[in-house]
C-alpha cells in the first residue's frame, strides 16, 4: 500500500536542520521526503526536454518547464501529496518560526526542473515576489555527482557548492545578498530537482501555483 506522508518527513526534517551562516544564512536539511513520496515523484510523466542554454536564466526556456499545478495535482498522487503538505498550516507555521519566512498570504509554487547537458545559471537573487526558496534534490542515489547549486558571496566571487545528495534541501529566505547559480559542467545525466517557493500575491503566472486561489493562511 502507497502512503503518500511527506508533511511528518519535512517537519522533521527541518528540525533536524543544520544551519550555516556563509555565504548568506541557509539551511541544510536531510531525507526531507518521506519514501513513497519521494521515489512516486521519481516517476514524474513528463520526461526532460531537448533545449539550449544560452543565457544562464530559467525563463529562457519558460514554454518547457513543468510546475505542480493545477493538472499535475488532480493527474499525479505524489505531486497532489507534496503541495497538500506545503500548504499545511503545521508546515508553514514550522518553517515560519525557524526560517522566520513571512508566508501568510502567500502562494504555493513548485517547479519540478529536469536540466541537461549544457545547463546553467548565473548568479542571481531571488528578491522581491519570492518570500521562501528551497531546493530539493531527486537523484538515484547511486552515484557522487557534483550537480549541487553554486553559493556566491557576491556576482563575481564563488563560495561554495551544495552537495547533490538524493532526497536533501537547502532552505533560504530571498535577499539582496542571497546570490546562487549554477556554474557549468559536465551533467552526466539529468538533473532533477523541485524548486519550491511561497510568492505574493503579484505573481502574475498563476498558471504555475499550485492553489491559486487559495494563499497560506
Amino acid at each position: 500500500m502507497v502512503d503518500f506522508s511527506p508533511a511528518p518527513a519535512f517537519l522533521a526534517a527541518l528540525e533536524g536542520a543544520r544551519e550555516e551562516a556563509e555565504p548568506f544564512r541557509h539551511w541544510m536539511l536531510r531525507d526531507v521526503l518521506d519514501p513513497d513520496t519521494l521515489e512516486g515523484l521519481k516517476t514524474w510523466p513528463h520526461e526532460a526536454p531537448s533545449i539550449r542554454y544560452d543565457h544562464g536564466r530559467r525563463e529562457e526556456n519558460n514554454a518547457t518547464r513543468r510546475y505542480v499545478d493545477a493538472e499535475a495535482i488532480d493527474t499525479f498522487p505524489p505531486a497532489r501529496a507534496l503541495a497538500e503538505a506545503l500548504q499545511d498550516a503545521r508546515v508553514t507555521g514550522a518553517i515560519e518560526a525557524r526560517c522566520g519566512a513571512a508566508l501568510a498570504g502567500t502562494n504555493l509554487r513548485i517547479e519540478y526542473a529536469q536540466d541537461g547537458d549544457g545547463f546553467w545559471l548565473e548568479p542571481h537573487t531571488d528578491i522581491g515576489v519570492k518570500t521562501f526558496t528551497m531546493f530539493v534534490y531527486l537523484d538515484d542515489g547511486n552515484g557522487d555527482r557534483d550537480l549541487g547549486t553554486d553559493l556566491f558571496l557576491n556576482p563575481a566571487t564563488h563560495a561554495k557548492r551544495l552537495p547533490f545528495v538524493d532526497n536533501s534541501a537547502t532552505i533560504f529566505i530571498p535577499g539582496e545578498n542571497t546570490w546562487h547559480g549554477f556554474r557549468k559542467r559536465p551533467m552526466g545525466g539529468v538533473r532533477r530537482s523541485l524548486i519550491v517557493n511561497y510568492v505574493t500575491s503579484e505573481w502574475r503566472n498563476r498558471h504555475e501555483l499550485a492553489w491559486p486561489d487559495r494563499p497560506v493562511g
